[in-house]
């Protein structure tokens, strides 16, 4: 099973923007693209239609931030959503040493972070809510985000 690819919704009315250039880059991402293409709350849904720039701490350069959803319920409701690893939401913990891994993890998370604070601003300037969706979150929702199951080799 590919964790990448392209999705075509069933309601294309729902779509806002170009369906045709709609691509998952995860499982959960995929998961999240069929529960608002399904769920007859959701009026209007994107996928990476919505930049926010931003400043990055690492470079110190203005960079595009490609929100992962917009959403528009029939309620009037209008968010703004990551998908992220839950891991990958909370700054990573100092070990013994300064390892390769947690340099690149914390550089990682002030990326993540000033991109996030970005979002906020702009959901906050534009009437909207923005939120990260771990695999908690989705979960709770009632999103299946469960890894695919791997065939077991008879004996």
């Amino acid at each position: 099973m590919a964790y990448s690819g392209k999705f075509k919704p069933k309601n294309l009315h729902k779509y806002k923007g170009d369906w045709r250039k709609i691509k998952f880059r995860s499982l959960w991402e995929r998961a999240c693209f069929r529960w608002l293409d399904a769920n007859p709350r959701v009026k209007y849904w994107n996928s990476e239609e919505i930049i926010i720039p931003y400043m990055c701490p690492t470079d110190r350069k203005m960079h595009r931030y490609f929100m992962d959803l917009y959403i528009e319920f029939h309620s009037g409701d209008k968010y703004l959503i990551e998908v992220k690893p839950e891991a990958q939401t909370k700054p990573p913990a100092p070990g013994k040493r300064k390892t390769k891994r947690f340099i690149t993890e914390t550089l990682t998370y002030a990326k993540n972070d000033a991109k996030w604070r970005a979002a906020t601003q702009f959901a906050k300037d534009n009437g909207l809510t923005f939120e990260i969706w771990t695999e908690r979150t989705l979960r709770n929702m009632g999103i299946p985000v469960g890894t695919p199951k791997t065939k077991r080799r008879k004996k």
